[in-house]
């Protein structure tokens, strides 16, 4: 099996539109929470998110380009421009046929849908945009990506709810291991803060109705956690085979050591109430990197802000992790940028990633009061110095769907 090292990273989400960026906000603990500017949403009960601001797709892509693109499809482009900058790739120098897309994303272009669908009912069919299809379809990111690039390896999306970018990872991680490819740029992409997207999850009850005070909203682990902030944004990173990047002297950040993934088969969106669906994920993933659990050191936890999922992820590290769970640093970047759904393994691995790279860990903001059934350290509210060596990243999405990832320090 061949080694998989992240040698490039690109973000953009409500902490900012680089990684820089994004990484002093989360270490500072800054909320990315507000109320919702993309449309008046003053007639719903949720009226907060954590939108991405100051946003501009003309400062990375051609205007005319920018027009056939969804917003999601937008941040995908912007992120992996950002990611192959950072990594120092020059495509000419590669051979494309062994350079993939991978990009999981839970609903592609709602935005897209949402507007030709009123166009639709309003205008009638002859009204509605040529490019419709083309924008709104989920492998549009992942596809847009490689035409912009010229790439000709493995391409496909990934659509498993909030598991999705933690899935397309872990495809790819397996696709260089077996080396079927020397590069791949994966994560995920979502942009579904829209009227319908947030009158849908409203109507599922899954929202924290915190409008008057939205950087409290989303308090992972809290006892008084009283649902999720929706979130949006994007994040890729460079997936590349060892040798590949020794051989081009490329900086590396981590190494990606394993991947686990299976599914409660139990409810659409209610997770297994024993947490043995997310626990085995987790034991797959430490098995698939021939590690013992007490060699992870810390772990970014799905930590959605809900009640049932918080105490049944903490059931779960525990199942794995037994008493040695309790001297785990696990933090929720969720805290800070609301739920990316698809995008957020993709956001969350980046953030774990640096936290490889600089020895830190940010905190999980708004942990206030306590839960019994949530009692494992959560770095609250200040962020810490921490070595770490090798950390899994968790995500768990509708359907029952559950990925692990593991990485570690370069050796």
């Amino acid at each position: 099996m061949k080694r998989v090292v992240i040698t490039g990273l690109g973000i953009v989400c409500s902490l900012g539109l680089n990684k820089e960026e994004v990484w002093a906000n989360l270490l500072a603990g800054k909320s990315g929470a507000g109320p919702i500017t993309a449309f008046d949403a003053k007639d719903y009960d949720v009226r907060i998110a954590a939108e991405v601001k100051n946003f501009n797709p003309d400062n990375w892509i051609d205007k005319r380009e920018v027009k056939r693109l969804d917003r999601f499809a937008q941040f995908a482009i912007v992120c992996a421009k950002q990611a192959v900058q950072d990594a120092g790739l020059d495509f000419d120098k590669c051979d494309r046929k062994r350079v993939g897309t991978i990009i999981g994303s839970g609903v592609g272009g709602f935005s897209e849908y949402e507007e030709q669908h009123t166009r639709l009912l309003q205008k009638g069919p002859t009204r509605v945009s040529a490019f419709v299809i083309p924008k709104l379809m989920m492998n549009a990111a992942p596809g847009q990506v490689a035409i912009h690039f010229g790439l000709k390896g493995p391409n496909f999306a990934v659509a498993s709810a909030c598991a999705s970018a933690n899935h397309a990872i872990g495809i790819a991680f397996k696709t260089i291991q077996n080396d079927d490819a020397d590069i791949i740029l994966t994560g995920g992409s979502e942009a579904a803060i829209t009227p319908l997207g947030l009158a849908g999850f409203a109507a599922l009850k899954a929202l924290s109705p915190r409008n008057d005070e939205p950087t409290k909203a989303s308090r992972p682990f809290d006892k008084n956690r009283d649902g999720f902030l929706m979130g949006e944004g994007c994040g890729i990173l460079v997936f590349e085979k060892l040798e590949h990047a020794l051989a081009r002297g490329a900086k590396i950040y981590a190494e990606v050591l394993g991947f686990g993934m299976n599914d409660d088969g139990y409810h659409i969106t209610a997770p297994d109430p024993a947490g043995e669906g997310a626990a085995e994920s987790m034991r797959l993933a430490l098995a698939d990197a021939g590690l013992k659990p007490e060699d992870i050191n810390y772990i970014n936890a799905h930590g959605t802000s809900t009640q049932l999922n918080d105490a049944i992820e903490t059931k779960a590290m525990k199942k794995v992790f037994g008493e040695y769970a309790k001297k785990l640093a696990i933090n929720s970047t969720k805290s800070m940028t609301g739920h990316l759904l698809g995008a957020a393994g993709g956001v969350e691995l980046i953030a774990t990633v640096l936290s490889i790279r600089d020895n830190k860990v940010h905190p999980t903001i708004n942990y206030e009061t306590p839960d019994p059934e949530c009692d494992l350290d959560y770095v609250p509210n200040v962020a810490r110095n921490l070595t770490v060596n090798a950390a899994m990243s968790n995500t768990f999405g509708f359907g029952g769907h559950n990925a692990s990832v593991v990485v570690g320090k370069y050796k």
